[in-house]
């Protein structure tokens, strides 16, 4: 299996861009978009001047719990820029997306809660909500890190998306909210107890 279809497999088709979108990033923003991988992972990841967004992170389930996940992860901390991401809320017919919110919390993110997220699959045409969890080296406000996400939602997410798939993607302004009084339970904090091994 090639890089994207160990990402395909691994993540909902409403989460995934295409290929084209990704080798169009890699190919015309390799100033920004990364691609990492061996045959134990794949890490797509933007990197700005100011901060990092990992796009996708999948490590192969034969290797979880040997802390690959976590050494990538602390290869980004070092740096010393705040690092944001998407995940999908926690579906506990879904045991991956527990596990995934589990490691990002023991990694030492943070759930913005003041960032409403929510955009149109352009595959599935459905409403697709999302939260952001960020990790902060000198603990960002979460109104940066929505000024942040915004600039990578226009830069990586909406890039040249007619071109590749017909149609735009909704504006930043119609995806992303900042409201610091948003009714919006900490994720993180709400998870049972009970941690799966290190991915």
């Amino acid at each position: 299996m090639n890089w994207y279809e160990k990402l395909s497999e691994y993540f909902p088709i409403e989460e995934m861009k295409s290929k084209k979108h990704m080798e169009m990033l890699l190919d015309e923003k390799g100033d920004v978009y990364y691609k990492d991988e061996s045959s134990k992972h794949v890490l797509m990841y933007a990197e700005f001047d100011t901060f990092l967004f990992i796009d996708y992170l999948w490590v192969s389930s034969t290797t979880r719990g040997q802390g690959i996940g976590h050494k990538l992860i602390e290869k980004l901390k070092a740096k010393n820029k705040p690092i944001i991401l998407e995940v999908e809320p926690v579906d506990y017919e879904d045991t991956d997306t527990e596990k995934r919110l589990h490691f990002y919390h023991r990694e030492g993110f943070t759930h913005a809660q003041s960032i409403g997220y929510n955009r149109r699959s352009l595959a599935t045409d459905e409403d697709t909500p999302m939260e952001i969890l960020y990790w902060s080296p000198d603990d960002d406000s979460e109104e940066a890190i929505f000024a942040q996400m915004k600039q990578m939602y226009v830069d990586i997410h909406t890039y040249k998306d007619e071109e590749i798939y017909g149609r735009p993607y909704q504006s930043a302004e119609e995806v992303l909210s900042y409201d610091e009084n948003r009714e919006s339970a900490d994720i993180l904090q709400s998870l049972n107890k009970q941690s799966p091994k290190k991915s």
